[in-house]
């Protein structure tokens, strides 16, 4: 019984952070139709910056979140406005820059901190006992509530607000949207912007457990990937059910085989899931 409830907080907690980060990949591909893999590099951007503030600059850790968060905000806008805008119609062209981006941020990130893992501090640092029996890290479980927290708040936006409604006739109809007067570019920049500060917000959190590491984005970078296609591109709650899946699998196999196993099982999953259904499990190309 102790192991089921283990399985169930870890696999809650590791679901809802490659959640956080596949719905910001996922909402760039399923609005602007970009393959953005320079994505996860926001996911260390935001890590390390949260280090340097509060480690090295001494600003509180509520207030160096925000600036993490509007600082790789910040840069992602740079991303799609220099990088991505003028190559936008060749999508291996974007694929080609954008991983290009994220191997020139790892080398810079390896120039300034070198390649010593740095230890962030935590918002928290109790650990708390769940269910009366397992032994968790605060910080995880602060890593989850303000994931669902970001999750429900992004299908709000999408789907209560007038700048979602745009983004949602851009991903329908691109020319449609033009013709109601509805700006592409702005509503890219908007969707990278979003897409950005959700990663730093992931890489914020999970820092404080994992730490800052200069190839930390190249792992999440599969995991992420496989989620978003394994959902179905562009689809948000077919996201969401993916990164369950392939959340509680990693934990499973883990806790009941070994760790080392757990990438067999999830693409064996995967290859499966796409060879009976290959748009995924609720895939629409036009689906936001």
């Amino acid at each position: 019984m102790d192991i089921i409830l283990e399985i169930l907080v870890y696999g809650a907690v590791q679901s809802a952070v490659y959640a956080l980060l596949a719905l910001g990949f996922c909402l760039i591909f399923g609005v602007a139709g970009v393959v953005n893999l320079a994505h996860t590099s926001f996911f260390m951007i935001g890590a390390y910056l949260i280090y340097t503030l509060t480690s090295m600059a001494d600003i509180g850790l509520p207030l160096a979140l925000v600036f993490a968060i509007l600082g790789t905000g910040a840069i992602g806008l740079l991303l799609q406005n220099y990088a991505v805008r003028p190559l936008i119609k060749s999508e291996y062209s974007v694929m080609m820059i954008t991983i290009a981006v994220a191997f020139f941020i790892q080398e810079l990130v390896l120039s300034i901190y070198g390649p010593v893992d740095r230890n962030v501090k935590g918002f928290i640092d109790e650990k708390l006992t769940v269910f009366g029996v397992v032994d968790i890290d605060a910080q995880r479980i602060l890593t989850l509530v303000v994931a669902i927290f970001l999750i429900i708040l992004l299908w709000l936006f999408i789907n209560r607000t007038k700048l979602g409604n745009a983004m949602m006739a851009v991903a329908q109809n691109r020319d449609g949207a033009i013709f109601v007067g509805i700006n592409p570019t702005r509503i890219f920049l908007v969707c990278m912007f979003i897409s950005a500060c959700l990663a730093a917000v992931a890489g914020a959190f999970i820092a404080p457990t994992v730490g800052a590491r200069p190839h930390m984005w190249e792992h999440p970078l599969v995991r992420c990937f496989a989620v978003v296609v394994l959902g179905g591109l562009g689809s948000l709650e077919g996201t969401i059910l993916a990164a369950l899946i392939i959340g509680y699998t990693e934990v499973i196999v883990s806790f009941t085989l070994s760790s080392y196993l757990s990438e067999l099982v999830i693409l064996g999953i995967f290859m499966t899931v796409l060879i009976v259904r290959p748009s995924g499990l609720m895939g629409r190309r036009s689906e936001v």
